[in-house]
């Protein structure tokens, strides 16, 4: 019996650390998606959207593959196609339809909209994940964060130009981010190397995207990476943005599950505002400010009960 004790103590030690680990990752990854805009908008001078964002993913497969040069091998179309449908949703769907929203409506509208992604991955997973419930906090962190990101996104600005196509690519930009976080779910089950299960994502996210390329504007021209600014901002989109970051985010996603995971979405605008008034040197306004502390505390409010109930769980365990 004692022995049973200690094992499942250690069990218990483990998960904790589990968690706090995704946790902290998940943060992390946030920072490093917050500030991917700086990048994109210095290579946007000489590349197109879909140029960018064709080398960015080539670029973190390779990373990928160095990483870990083994490939998952092929047990049943039901695996496969959850694969598919993860690259489709979470690479090609989702950053093809951010580029082209951020060209027919305000980069705040989009802000604002794609940040309901936690919304629709709760309603995703109270249909398709049993174990995701949708609690009262989840709403009521929600709502508050969702006030806050618009006092971010318009920082002092409130003249909304809405825009039909923009506006409406930016919301399923949201939609198709919560399907991305569910399929990865169900893979995690699996329990793949995450590294492996990574690149191949990345690899039909790819696949899928070159179909796209004739009716976009692109052009093979390696030359302008020769510069040395367009180089290392694609490095970062690629090996940190991409190749680490999704990594990280996936390995967080199977830990703590999509429904919690994408509330860290909530953060994002808090980064990019402050990593704008740092690098572009913009002006943080009083209503960015109280947007900020509406997003923290919707976060807080989201999350709290549940860290409380693994710190009583934990406590009752050190009890026994």
């Amino acid at each position: 019996m004692k022995n049973s004790n200690t094992s499942e103590n250690s069990n218990s030690i483990k998960d904790h650390s589990q968690l706090y680990t995704a946790h902290f990752v998940a943060f992390v990854t946030i920072i490093f998606w917050s500030i991917t805009f700086i990048s994109t908008k210095i290579l946007l001078d000489e590349f197109t959207p879909m140029e960018i964002l064709l080398y960015r993913f080539i670029l973190a497969y390779i990373a990928l593959f160095i990483a870990s040069p083994h490939f998952i091998q092929y047990k049943n179309s039901r695996e496969e196609l959850l694969f598919a449908g993860a690259g489709l949703t979470g690479v090609t769907l989702y950053f093809i339809m951010q580029n082209i929203s951020l060209d027919h409506t305000l980069a705040s509208n989009v802000g604002v909209l794609v940040s309901v992604a936690p919304f629709f991955t709760a309603i995703l997973s109270y249909f398709f994940l049993k174990k995701e419930p949708i609690r009262k906090s989840f709403l009521i962190g929600f709502v508050v964060s969702i006030f806050g990101i618009i006092l971010i996104s318009f920082n002092g600005n409130f003249i909304l130009k809405l825009n039909p196509l923009g506006d409406i690519l930016a919301v399923a930009c949201a939609a198709v981010w919560a399907v991305y976080s569910i399929l990865m779910k169900k893979l995690s089950v699996y329990e793949y190397n995450i590294i492996q299960c990574t690149r191949k994502i990345f690899f039909y996210g790819i696949l899928l995207m070159l179909p796209m390329l004739p009716f976009f504007e692109f052009k093979f021209d390696l030359g302008r990476l020769l510069y040395l600014p367009n180089l290392l901002n694609i490095a970062f989109l690629g090996v940190i943005a991409s190749a680490l970051c999704f990594v990280t985010w996936n390995y967080a996603l199977s830990i703590i599950g999509p429904v919690r995971l994408n509330v860290y979405i909530y953060f994002s605008p808090v980064v990019t505002v402050i990593v704008s008034a740092i690098v572009l040197h913009e002006r943080i306004t009083m209503v960015a400010g109280i947007g900020v502390v509406l997003i923290l505390s919707g976060l807080f409010v989201s999350e709290r009960n549940s860290l409380f109930r693994a710190e009583e769980k934990k406590g009752k365990e050190e009890i026994k």
